[in-house]
C-alpha cells in the first residue's frame, strides 16, 4: 500500500511538473545542502567550544585576569593573562617585523619590478606561503634559537624574540598578497594624471597610489595579525613555553607561552570533563573569538571599499558631506593609533632606543625636505628593494638549512623502511603513506561539498538573506585557525561520535579544514566563465544543469583543480588538526584501517625536534620530504594555472 502510494505521487509530480523540471529541483537542493554545510560546520564549532567550555574554573574574571597558569598545581590555578599577555607580545613583535617589510616588498612587486622580477618575485612569495608551520618552527628550533642564544649570549634562544621572528616571516605572504592586490586595483588613470602634473614616481606612489590603497593595505596588515595570533605549530617551537609575564615586560628575550601554544601542549593529556579541559576549551573560544573580530574587521573594509567603488557620483557626494562631520574624530583616531606604535616600541626595544629612533626619523624626514625629488626617489626604490630582497634573503636561508642538512638523510632506505630507536634510524615510510591517507580521504570528503556549495553561490544564489548566511559560515570558516579544527575534531569525532584517535576522525577534521579553500577557489572560476557561454547553451535548449555540468564546469575545471591542489598542499602540511584526532608518533609497519591512529609527516617532525635527542639528522631528511611534497603540490598548482591563463580567451 505504501509503495503503490509513493509511486502515484511520483507519477503525478512527473506529469504536473515534469521529469526535466524535477531534477533540476533535486539537483538545486542537493547543491544548497553542500552550501548549508560549511554553516552546519561552524555552528557545529561553536557550539562545543561553547558546551565544553563550560563551566569556567574560577568564573570568568579570575579566569581572564588570574596572572598564574599551573592546572596541575595545588591547589590548581586557571589564570589566562599570562597566556593572553604572551599571545599579543608574539604578535606585536611579527606585526613589527611583517609590515615594514610586507609593504615594501607588495610596492617592490607592483609599481617597481620589472615583468620578470616580479614573476620571480611573486613565485618567491607563493613558495613562502606553502611552507609547512612545523618546517618554519623547526627551522627556528635548530637555527634561529641557537643563533640568538650565541649572539647575544643567553642561556636559551627560545623566547618571544624568537616567536616573533618566525611569525613575522610566516605574516610576510599574506600582507604582501593583499597589498599587492590592493595596490595594482588602483585605477591607472590615477597614476598618468598625477605624472601629467610632473610627479615622480616615487611621489605618485607615496601620495596617490598608497593613499588609493590604503584600505585594502589596512585590510592585509588586520588579516597578517590574525595568521599570526592563530599560529600554534612555530611558536610552541621557539618560544620556550613558559607561562610567565617577562618581568620587565620589555624583555624581549624572556620565554613565554601563548593560547595556541598552551592548546597544543596540554591538550593531549588532559581528562575529559575536568577543570583543566574546560579550561582549554575557553581559551580555544577566547582565540577563536579575537581571530572572529580581526576577520570581521578586514571584511568590513574590503567590502566598504567595493561598495564605494561602485557608489554613483551623487551617493559620494552626499557621503563626503557626510564624512566631514566626524573629521576630527578620525585625527584623534590617528593620533591614537600612534600613541600605540610608539607604546609598542618602547615594549620592544625600549625608551632610549624609540627616542632614537623617533628622533632619527624626524631628522630623516628633515633632510628629505632638503633632498631633491629625483634624489628622494632614488632612496626610496632602494629601501623598497631592499625589503623585497630581505623578503627572499629569509626564504633562501630556511630552504638552504632544511636541503643541506637534510639531503644526506635521504636514502631509498629512509623513504621504504619504519622507524627505529624512536625515529634515530629507520626511516618515514609509514609517516608518508598515513599522510597520503589522510589528505586523499580528506579531499575525497571535501571536493564534492565544496564544488556542489560553489556551484551553488555561483549558480544559484541570489542576493537573499541564505545567501549571506552561507557566505559568513564560509568567510568563517576559511579564518578559523587549525588548533581550533584540532580540539573542535578531538571533541565531536574522537569523543561525541566515538571514532577515537583514528584515520578516519583525522580526516574528517582535515577535510572541514580545507572545505573553505574548495569553496572559495571553485566559485571563482565558475564566475570567471563568460555569461555568453551560458546563454549560448540555454538558447540551445538546454537545462540550467546541463548548462552547467556541461559548459561551465569544464570551463572552469582549471580553476577548480588548481584549488583542489592548494587544498592538498595545506592538508599535507598541517599539524594541529592531526595531533589529537589521527596522529600517533611511531609504528612499526603501515596497516591501513580507518578506526586506526597513523603516522604522519608533520607531527613526526614536530615530534623528532622537540622530544627525541639525537634524532636531528632524520629530522632534517623529514622536513626535506614534507617540504618536497607540499612545495612540489603548489607548484603544480600555480603550473596548471598559468597554463590555462594562456589558454583562456575571455
Amino acid at each position: 500500500m505504501k509503495m503503490s502510494f509513493i509511486h502515484a505521487f511520483t507519477s503525478y509530480v512527473r506529469k504536473r511538473v515534469g521529469r526535466r523540471i524535477l531534477s533540476e529541483i533535486c539537483i538545486e537542493g542537493a547543491l544548497f545542502s553542500c552550501a548549508i554545510f560549511a554553516v552546519v560546520v561552524i555552528s557545529l564549532i561553536i557550539s562545543f567550544l561553547f558546551t565544553e567550555g563550560y563551566p569556567i574554573p574560577n568564573g570568568l574574571w579570575d579566569f581572564l585576569s588570574g596572572k598564574s597558569w599551573n592546572p596541575t598545581g595545588s591547589p590548581p590555578s586557571y589564570g589566562a593573562l599570562p597566556l593572553i599577555i604572551g599571545t599579543l607580545l608574539v604578535t606585536l613583535g611579527a606585526m613589527i617585523i611583517a609590515i615594514p617589510l610586507g609593504i615594501g616588498s607588495a610596492i617592490f612587486i607592483s609599481e617597481i619590478a620589472p615583468p620578470k622580477a616580479r614573476a620571480f618575485f611573486k613565485s618567491g612569495i607563493e613558495l613562502l606561503a606553502g611552507i609547512p608551520s612545523v618546517v618554519y618552527g623547526f627551522f627556528g628550533l635548530i637555527v634561529l634559537t641557537d643563533w640568538l642564544r650565541t649572539t647575544f649570549n643567553k642561556p636559551s634562544g627560545e623566547c618571544w624574540l624568537a616567536g616573533s621572528i618566525i611569525l613575522g616571516i610566516m605574516a610576510l605572504p599574506t600582507i604582501i598578497s593583499v597589498s599587492e592586490d590592493a595596490i595594482s586595483s588602483v585605477p591607472r588613470e590615477y597614476r598618468e594624471a598625477s605624472f601629467a602634473i610632473g610627479a615622480t614616481r616615487w611621489q605618485t606612489i607615496s601620495r596617490v597610489t598608497i593613499p588609493s590603497a590604503l584600505s585594502g593595505i589596512t585590510a592585509a596588515i588586520i588579516l597578517g595579525i590574525g595568521r599570526a595570533i592563530g599560529e600554534t605549530m612555530a611558536v610552541m617551537m621557539v618560544t620556550g613555553n613558559a607561562a610567565i609575564i617577562p618581568q620587565p615586560i620589555t624583555n624581549v628575550f624572556s620565554p613565554i607561552r601563548t593560547i595556541t601554544g598552551t592548546l597544543g601542549i596540554e591538550m593531549g593529556e588532559v581528562a575529559r570533563g575536568s577543570p583543566h579541559y574546560h579550561a582549554l576549551f575557553d581559551l580555544a573560544l577566547i582565540l577563536f573569538v579575537i581571530v572572529l573580530i580581526i576577520d570581521v574587521i578586514a571584511t568590513t573594509i574590503v567590502l566598504g571599499k567595493l561598495k564605494e567603488k561602485h557608489m554613483s557620483t551623487s551617493k559620494k557626494k552626499r557621503r563626503a558631506t557626510s564624512q566631514r562631520s566626524v573629521h576630527w574624530i578620525k585625527r584623534g583616531v590617528y593620533v591614537l593609533l600612534g600613541l600605540v606604535i610608539l607604546w609598542a616600541l618602547v615594549l620592544w626595544v625600549g625608551v632610549v632606543i624609540t627616542t632614537l629612533v623617533v628622533l632619527i626619523t624626524f631628522c630623516c624626514y628633515l633632510a628629505t625636505r632638503r633632498i631633491s625629488a629625483r634624489n628622494s626617489q632614488r632612496i626610496a626604490f632602494g629601501i623598497v628593494t631592499l625589503s623585497a630582497i630581505t623578503v627572499l634573503f629569509a626564504l633562501c636561508i630556511l630552504l638552504y638549512y632544511i636541503v643541506t642538512n637534510g639531503i644526506g638523510a635521504l636514502s631509498w632506505e629512509f623513504l621504504s623502511q619504519s622507524p627505529r630507536d624512536l625515529g634515530r634510524s629507520g626511516g618515514i615510510y609509514p609517516a608518508i603513506m598515513g599522510t597520503l591517507y589522510l589528505v586523499g580521504g580528506a579531499i575525497l570528503l571535501a571536493l564534492p561539498i565544496g564544488t556542489g556549495a560553489a556551484i551553488y553561490l555561483a549558480e544559484y544564489a541570489g542576493e537573499g538573506k541564505m545567501t549571506k548566511i552561507v557566505r559568513t559560515g564560509v568567510d568563517i570558516l576559511n579564518g578559523t585557525p587549525s588548533i581550533v579544527f584540532g580540539l573542535f575534531g578531538f571533541a565531536f569525532f574522537v569523543l561525541y561520535l566515538n571514532l577515537g584517535v583514528s584515520l578516519l576522525a583525522g580526516q574528517m577534521t582535515l577535510a572541514c579544514m580545507v572545505l573553505p579553500t574548495i569553496i572559495r577557489t571553485a566559485e571563482e572560476s565558475l564566475k570567471s566563465v563568460p555569461r555568453s557561454l551560458r546563454e549560448g547553451s540555454l538558447a540551445l535548449g538546454a537545462t540550467k544543469w546541463q548548462t552547467i555540468r556541461k559548459v561551465v564546469l569544464p570551463s572552469a575545471m582549471p580553476g577548480i583543480v588548481t584549488g583542489t591542489i592548494l587544498s592538498i598542499g595545506r592538508a599535507a602540511g598541517e599539524t594541529e588538526p592531526i595531533m589529537f584526532t589521527a596522529a600517533v608518533f611511531s609504528q612499526r609497519f603501515f596497516q591501513f584501517s580507518m578506526t586506526e591512529p597513523v603516522m604522519a609527516l608533520p607531527f613526526h617532525l614536530f615530534t623528532l625536534a622537540t622530544s627525541v635527542p639525537g634524532a636531528e639528522r632524520n629530522a632534517y631528511g623529514t622536513a626535506l620530504v614534507l617540504l618536497l611534497l607540499v612545495i612540489g603540490l603548489y607548484s603544480f598548482a600555480v603550473i596548471i594555472r598559468n597554463h590555462y591563463k594562456k589558454k583562456m580567451r575571455w
